[in-house]
Parts: structure tokens; sequence; C-alpha cells
């Protein structure tokens, strides 16, 4: 049998596992699912014949590279930082290998070893990236195809709450890593090109300049700035072009009530609180709010942000317990970033019967015969239940259908990539519509320059 070892056994693994075990038997795979919890491990087998669970600690260079030595391919659902030791063993031992990641520098620098050992490292394959790359690319090839020539690119993505699992007045809950939501926007100013002129927005005014969306069917959404939006420029052959910005899909009203949070400095992560582990709510919320002897910290805080008693703004607030002197943050040497996290995650928490969903949504400016076009690309996913989420299918299918086109020879250039030509994306699209991630295609008038967009 044709043995695939998977490295990490969480969330986002469980429609990459159950899609394999559902070929395991038309395609003679066996699965080795490895995870630091055994119990996690067995778990995701199911008790299928055709998988075994073992526990594996990545820091065993032994066991790693032992069992590295026995597959026939490799996926990697591991973080980020943790992939490279599983690549340069895979280099070693001459495994292909997958990974939903970001392509950092130092995997990029195997990209030579790879292509000489006729290795391929398929890197950006899950939702984003990903998803975003594939679907992008087979829109942008078309129309270079028919001639046109790309004038703008707008790309939107979020992990959210399902419409009937929408409880609360953020209209959002936690579908994925809470510390990426909390440390949003961080790290340096956002960057885009509109109109052909570069702009930047320092994290500070991320949350207040947005853009917004319809999407049949579920209504008003916005975004804002992703970091760094001009990233893929050159990826895509895209230097040229005059608008380029990526952004992270909300409710509309998310944006705008999280910038309170960032105007105070409750998600700032740089710093440690002082007694952070008996600290209660109400006693955070104070730490960033002047003295006064009289005022309560509910009229600090409305003062601070200038916000009414009647505003939905303040509701939100009061919404999360923000004043509660009872719960305790119970956390040592924490930083506020990582208190806010513990704060949302007792309100954003899903619950067992919610479901998460995931909306994408692309926009593609270009001109052909002398006349601008647009064409408007949207996906929404909505998960089945809290093993089989949204984000779950969208990351983990597409690892999935890659890992057995590179094991069936489908997938034939080596090297360290992502998923971008046609050798790649065409099949994997395909088969991600008959499993229900399907993008409607619409022409539209040509919006370059669009006076309602706050990010002008």
């Amino acid at each position: 049998m044709r043995n695939i070892l998977i490295i990490g056994a969480g969330r986002s693994a469980s429609s990459l596992i159950e899609y394999l075990l559902g070929k395991s038997v038309d395609e003679n795979l066996h699965l080795t699912i490895g995870d630091i919890s055994l119990d996690l491990a067995k778990r995701k087998t199911n008790s299928h014949p055709n998988a075994t669970a073992i526990a594996l600690d990545i820091f065993d260079e032994n066991q790693r590279k032992t069992e590295i030595q026995k597959a026939n391919i490799v996926i990697s659902m591991l973080p980020a930082h943790l992939h490279i030791e599983v690549a340069k063993d895979c280099i070693i031992y001459k495994k292909h290998l997958v990974t939903a990641s970001y392509i950092s520098d130092a995997m990029q620098s195997l990209d030579a070893a790879a292509k000489e050992n006729n290795l391929i490292f398929m890197n950006e394959i899950g939702l984003d990236p990903g998803i975003d790359h594939m679907s992008a690319m087979k829109i942008i090839d078309e129309i270079r195809e028919e001639g046109g020539k790309m004038i703008l690119f707008e790309s939107f993505c979020g992990g959210l709450v399902a419409p009937e699992s929408d409880t609360n007045l953020w209209n959002y809950k936690f579908t994925w890593a809470p510390r990426n939501v909390v440390l949003a926007g961080q790290g340096g100013a956002a960057k885009f090109i509109q109109e052909g002129t570069y702009k930047y927005i320092p994290y500070q005014k991320v949350f207040s300049r947005t853009e917004f969306m319809e999407v049949e069917g579920y209504g008003r959404f916005e975004a804002y700035a992703n970091r760094d939006s001009l990233k893929y420029r050159s990826v895509y052959g895209l230097d040229d072009l005059l608008t380029l910005y990526r952004g992270t899909l909300r409710r509309v009203g998310f944006s705008k009530a999280w910038n309170m949070f960032v105007q105070l400095g409750m998600t700032d992560d740089t710093y440690i609180m002082d007694d952070s582990e008996t600290m209660n709510y109400r006693q955070f919320t104070n730490s960033f709010l002047p003295y006064h002897p009289t005022d309560s910290v509910e009229i600090k805080l409305r003062l601070n942000l200038k916000i009414d008693q009647d505003d939905v703004m303040w509701d939100k607030l009061v919404e999360l317990d923000l004043f509660n002197p009872n719960k305790i943050v119970g956390i040592k040497n924490a930083t506020p970033a990582q208190i806010l996290e513990k704060i949302l995650s007792d309100s954003w928490t899903l619950q067992h019967d919610d479901k998460d969903m995931i909306v994408m949504y692309h926009k593609f400016g270009y001109e052909i015969k002398g006349q601008k076009k647009q064409i408007d690309s949207k996906m929404v996913c909505v998960g089945e239940d809290q093993t089989f989420t949204a984000m779950s299918k969208t990351v983990g299918l597409p690892v999935a259908i890659a890992t057995l086109k590179i094991l069936n020879g489908k997938i034939t250039t080596p090297g360290v990539q992502l998923p971008i030509t046609k050798e790649v994306y065409l099949p994997i699209l395909t088969e991600l519509e008959t499993l229900g991630i399907v993008f409607k295609e619409v022409e539209m008038p040509y919006e370059g320059y669009n006076p309602n967009s706050v990010i002008n």
C-alpha cells in the first residue's frame, strides 16, 4: 500500500483525513496520522482499517525521520514555522511534501534541492492561501487568453459564523485561531495600490477604513485591508496593475467596534501586565483608562471612546462582560492581547451545534478591445458541524486532492511552489466543485475608482 504520513491532526485536518480515507480502498492508500496527542490522532482515524494513529513528537528527530522515511508522501499540518525540519527530511529521503502554509524564506531555500531530486513541495494549498490563488489565476488566465489586460484585482476572504448560528451583537465567533484574530493587522502598515497610487494604512487606522460588498443570499459584508496586498503582484504576473487590494471579510459594523480595542490598546502584545493572573475583567478594562476619583469604569470608557450609552457600540462592549468584577483573567504574565483573547473566547467560541461559514470574493477588472469590463467571483461554504467545519473543508480538501494528484503523477512539476499553474489549479478546482466548493462568476459594470469605498 502507498503510505501517506499526515503530521498534525488538528481541526483543519478533519476533512482532509475523511477525504483520503474515502479514497483509500480504490487508491490503495494507508494513512499514518501523527500528532503530539495520540487520543486526537486516534479520533481522526475513526477506526478505519487503512489508518494508523501514532503519537508523534516533531522535535524527536529520530522518530520524525523514521516516519518520513516510511512514507510515499508527507502532509504537514503543523504550524508554519515547524514545516522546515520536515521539509529537510523530505529532501534527504526523497519524499514529496504538501502544506497549507505560506512559503517561508527557509522553505524557498530548498527549491533547488527539491528540483534536483525531482520532488514536489506544494505549499499554500489550503483556503487563504490556496483556494484564493487557484480561483484567481483561473480567471486571470482566461482573461489573458481572450486578449484582455488586467487593470484591477481585489480579493477578500473571511472565516465567519453561519447565519443560523449568528447569535451575538458582533455577528462574529472564532472559527480559526483566536490569537490571529486579536493580532490581525499588526506588524506594519497595510499597503496596496489604487488607480496607480501606492496606499498605506497604519495599524491604528486599518479598522476605520473599510470596503463594503454584497453577497447574494448572505447580505452585506465589509473588508479591512490585509497587511501586504502587493505580495503576489509578481507571482500573479500583475506588475503593471493599476489597483490591487486584498482584505479580510467581516459583517458590517465589526471593524468599527473592533477599532475600540485597538484605540484602547487592548490588542497590544508587546508587554506583560502586572498581576495578570489575579486581575478581573473590570480591572483589565480600567487599566487602559485615566484615573478619576469618582467616575465609574463605564463612564470613563464612554468618555474615552466618545460613545453614548444608547449606542450599539456600547451594547457590544457590555455583551462581552468587560466590566465584570467576578471574572478572573487567570493567566500568568499575560499581555493585553492574551487577556483580550481570553475574554473574547468566553463569548465567541462556537457552540456544539454552531456552524461556521467561509466567504471569498474576487473582483477582476480588465480592458479588452478598448472596453473596460469586470468579473465578480464569489464563493460561500457553510460547515456541517464542529468536526467538518467550513474551515476544515476549505483548508483540508485542497491539500488532500493535491496530495493524491501528486501521488498519482497528475501533478509533476518539481520544486517549492504554490498552486498557480493550470496543471495544479484546474483539476483541483474541478474536484472541489463536486464537493460543494463552487465559485459563481458574474460580469459586472467596471467599477474602477469606487466613490462608495472608504479605502480610496
